[in-house]
């Protein structure tokens, strides 16, 4: 056997092994004896590097170079799940489905494992790439760092898998392994994870491939991505994937009734807590991915899942004083300051106790025993007090502050609002920074060499004031500053010159107006062609915009109404930032629909219903939700909703199938 076929053979067996090893956990070697093996091929591969695999079982120990991540796009979107904490709204999510679709469907039950997400890309049978969630549109390339993960297979089994197609799952530190990294950190007097995820997480964006493989992360997998997956059912999918070499949770089931679910739910919210790997919920898919895609996504989230996520933990603990955060929109948060507790793997020192109203039902006192809950939010609550623990010891009363911590100005609370805000915007240093920060941040500008600590630096120093002045800075200015050297100022200035390329939307994102997230930035670049026509717009004309209301359209008023900020904006222009829509936004835009209202109603067989929402969209319409006097027609597809059905029938609202509305768009 020459050197090339003793490599494969011994690539093929350790490949074998590992699989055996890590996902059907039934060894059929010791670990002498793969250790034994692994090192033969080590050593033939440094013997002959002429025979470099990148997937050779060789680099699951990782590197030593150090590597700056690469930006990957999704070719496929990986967006989150809708939320829900009680077996009602479940039911209500289940009965979604069954008027939406019309006939009978199945439910994937899962346990929601709490990790890093990730998306792992296969070809011909191998790992090409693995790329994490991002912001759900692109990732950081981390390729490297997940081969050296033993339950992610580098070559897949069998030869029945789809030339090309993606596997979503999540990463996980198991919890023996991140109580020893934890114990290991202590002693090293380094600081501790708060978590599992977060240890996880930090682990996978290490720039040391051979620390990551040190620290024995894990992989379950839950989705087949592609354009040409086996079977149409998503957990016949899984069970596929699982004979290619890819771990898949042994508790996911099929469900055909609400209560199997329910059962599900029930089951898992106890025996969850002798699981080897933290999970915080169940998560519910549509089975048939004919169905999925007859569904759609909402801008956010795809309606054919959801994520229930099982009860809070609750801990007792004292409280020792209430301090005030001011955020970037002014709004002051009251802040618990507790004595440590454990609470859902994490140490709990600090809990959110909203506003001035929450103090107030509270009837808090300092130094009260305070019960703390820790659910889907990831910052710690306070949900009541026991009183019967009061004794004279306790101090006064919380009551909530009337000036700005910051800067002294009255607070104010507006119409309708929970909240206290500093009006001082333009004054008040948290507010400043807070608004730069934004501005900066990777979803909004994405200005490399910036975080906070150099933001407030900048300020500190009075080199910045508000954004625009991030464009007059210069390498001479910053070089020499606190832990600013030459390299880092060119760098840094570089990264802020670069943002000028960030198009309309997300510029307008960064912006910061209240109530402009990043989907309604996205609906607001496309329905306007630049950012004079956006500041100009009356509210009539805002509010005509899909998912544009009253509460946002006023925001956009007083925010252009307000001088100062169509200053900032002249100046942030002036820079060379993107106030206009580009080309490639405008080429498919045309009027065919201006000023109609559509209803989209049943299961479509040439498009998902957000293919149509958006072609309503780009042709000047406005999807709408139900049927008024006011719709325009309703889009139908099979099996329309009898109730919409006879509502159009008697409003007389006109009813257009697939064909025909294709036709009225040419």
């Amino acid at each position: 056997m020459n050197a090339r076929e003793q490599i494969d053979r011994l690539r093929a067996d350790l490949h074998q092994h590992n699989y055996n090893y890590y996902v059907l956990n039934a060894p059929a070697i010791s670990d002498k004896e793969f250790d034994d093996l692994m090192r033969q091929l080590q050593e033939l591969e440094q013997q002959h590097p002429e025979y470099y695999d990148e997937n050779s079982p060789t680099m699951r120990v990782g590197s030593d170079l150090n590597k700056d991540f690469v930006q990957i796009a999704h070719r496929y979107p990986m967006l989150s799940l809708g939320n829900t904490y009680s077996e009602g709204e479940v039911s209500e999510w289940y009965e979604r489905i069954r008027q939406s679709l019309g006939e009978p469907f199945e439910v994937c039950a899962e346990l929601k494992f709490d990790g890093t997400s990730i998306s792992v890309t296969y070809e011909e049978g191998k790992m090409v790439r693995a790329v994490t969630r991002g912001d759900g549109e692109k990732g950081d390339d981390v390729t490297s760092n997940v081969k050296t993960i033993r339950t992610v297979p580098l070559v897949l089994h069998g030869d029945n898998y789809p030339a090309r197609f993606e596997m979503r799952g999540e990463i996980l530190m198991p919890w023996k392994v991140f109580e020893t990294l934890n114990a290991e950190r202590e002693a090293r007097e380094e600081p501790l994870f708060a978590n599992p995820r977060n240890a996880a997480s930090g682990t996978l964006k290490l720039q040391n491939s051979a620390t990551v493989a040190s620290r024995k992360l894990d992989a379950y997998f839950y989705y087949v991505v592609g354009d040409e997956v086996p079977t149409d059912g998503h957990y016949e999918n899984l069970q596929l994937a699982r004979r290619w070499g890819f771990k898949i949770s042994e508790h996911t089931k099929k469900c055909g009734t609400l209560q199997q679910i329910f059962d599900f739910i029930a089951y898992w919210d106890v025996e969850r807590k002798n699981l080897p790997v933290a999970t915080d919920g169940i998560v519910l898919k549509v089975n048939s991915l004919r169905q999925q895609r007859n569904l759609g996504f909402t801008a956010k989230s795809p309606r054919w899942a959801i994520a229930y996520k099982f009860q809070a933990e609750r801990a007792l603990t004292r409280l020792n004083k209430v301090t005030y955060q001011v955020g970037r929109t002014g709004a002051i948060t009251p802040v618990a300051n507790l004595d440590p507790v454990q609470l859902s793997g994490t140490v709990v020192k600090r809990a959110s106790l909203h506003n001035a109203d929450i103090i107030e039902s509270l009837d808090l006192h300092v130094g009260d025993m305070v019960y703390v809950e820790k659910g889907g939010e990831i910052i710690p609550k306070i949900t009541g007090v026991d009183t019967s623990a009061r004794g004279f010891m306790v101090g006064e009363k919380v009551r909530f502050i009337t000036r700005c911590p910051e800067c002294g100005t009255p607070l104010v609370r507006y119409e309708g609002e929970a909240a206290h805000y500093c009006p001082n915007e333009t004054a008040c240093p948290p507010q400043i920074k807070g608004k730069i920060e934004h501005f900066i941040s990777r979803r909004a500008m994405n200005i490399d060499g910036l975080g906070p600590e150099t933001v407030d630096l900048f300020y500190r120093q009075g080199l910045i004031k508000d954004t625009s002045d991030l464009y007059r800075l210069t390498a001479r200015d910053i070089k020499g500053l606190e832990r600013m050297g030459e390299k880092s100022a060119v760098n840094i200035v570089h990264g802020i010159a670069a943002g000028k390329e960030v198009p309309f939307e997300r510029v307008l994102f960064a912006l910061g107006i209240r109530f402009v997230g990043e989907t309604v930035a996205k609906k607001l670049a496309k329905s306007f062609a630049d950012i004079h026509e956006l500041a100009d717009a009356s509210m009539e004309r805002l509010i005509s915009i899909d998912e544009i209301g009253t509460k946002i359209a006023q925001s956009i008023r007083v925010y252009f109404d307000n001088p100062s900020n169509r200053a900032l904006v002249e100046r942030l222009e002036a820079a060379g930032l993107q106030f206009t829509r580009r080309e490639d936004d405008r080429t498919h835009y045309t009027d065919k629909l201006a000023g109609q209202s559509v209803v989209i109603s049943g299961v479509f067989a040439r498009h998902s219903r957000d293919e149509y929402k958006e072609m309503i969209e780009q042709n000047g319409g406005k999807n709408v939700g139900s049927i008024s006097a006011k719709t325009s027609f309703v889009l139908a597809g099979d099996n329309m909703g009898p109730a919409k059905l006879e509502k159009a029938q008697k409003l007389g609202v006109r009813i257009l199938g697939e064909d025909e509305f294709l036709a009225l768009l040419n």
